[in-house]
């Protein structure tokens, strides 16, 4: 499988031979309202066009319809014609927990944007599992805080690659997605599991950035090849065996 990050929560998946897109932010640079009074969002630009973005692309996920997981100029983008699968509510042809589609299986994993008072106007999300035959299983935890239900699926599942929104963002005071402690403590739940860590650097309400989530795993004994943390625009190439 090949895995790009876009930018933030955007992932372009190349996957047991076929194409799928994760939440397209396609907005420019500045584009948007600051979420933290500190800079207009998104920080920075797309590293790639949205043609060559959505080159290819047969599926798209949609997380939540916040702005940073599915914006304006997404879409304006995204054709019309293509499949979607979001969580329930959020389209009415979507039934269930788990979609089977050209030999893909996704099964909606539940998701905190927060905990508390805080989750009222972060609303609902979801992560999801990822699987096809031949190729390692994904557990995209999408934007939300380390808790049990994560934890279980973790332990359940164990995942050959764990994907986390690591950003430490803020709403408020409150932390709406995982920080630094929180992704680390997520590596060693997932002792089997090859962590990516993604959603960073790209909007203002962030705590932590790339380097520093680098330097606090290392601090905890995490190496870089147990934790991946890609730029944007990186593509990562990975197999089951890799991931072991």
């Amino acid at each position: 499988m090949k895995l790009q990050l876009i930018r933030n929560a955007t992932l372009k998946l190349d996957y047991a031979g076929r194409t799928v897109l994760i939440d397209p932010y396609f907005a420019p640079k500045h584009s948007q309202p600051s979420f933290a009074g500190r800079s207009p969002n998104p920080l920075v630009e797309l590293p790639v066009s949205i043609d060559k973005i959505l080159d290819g692309v047969e599926l798209v996920i949609v997380s939540h319809l916040h702005e940073d997981h599915f914006d304006e100029v997404a879409m304006e983008h995204v054709p019309k014609h293509m499949p979607i699968i979001c969580q329930p509510g959020d389209e009415a042809e979507i039934r269930g927990d788990m979609a089977t589609w050209e030999g893909l299986t996704l099964t909606r994993r539940e998701g905190s944007h927060g905990l508390g008072p805080v989750l009222e106007e972060m609303g609902s999300v979801m992560g999801f599992s990822l699987e096809a035959a031949g190729e390692p299983s994904i557990y995209w935890a999408g934007d939300t805080v380390l808790y049990p239900p994560v934890t279980d699926v973790i332990r359940a599942t164990s995942p050959d690659i764990l994907i986390t929104h690591s950003c430490g963002a803020l709403w408020n005071g409150d932390l709406i997605v995982m920080n630094a402690e929180e992704t680390i403590a997520v590596c060693e739940i997932a002792a089997s599991s090859l962590v990516i860590a993604t959603h960073m650097e790209a909007l203002d309400h962030a705590t932590i950035g790339r380097e520093g989530l680098r330097r606090a795993a290392e601090a905890r004994g995490i190496p870089a090849s147990r934790l991946l943390i890609p730029a944007d625009g990186e593509v990562l190439v990975l197999t089951r065996s890799a991931t072991h």
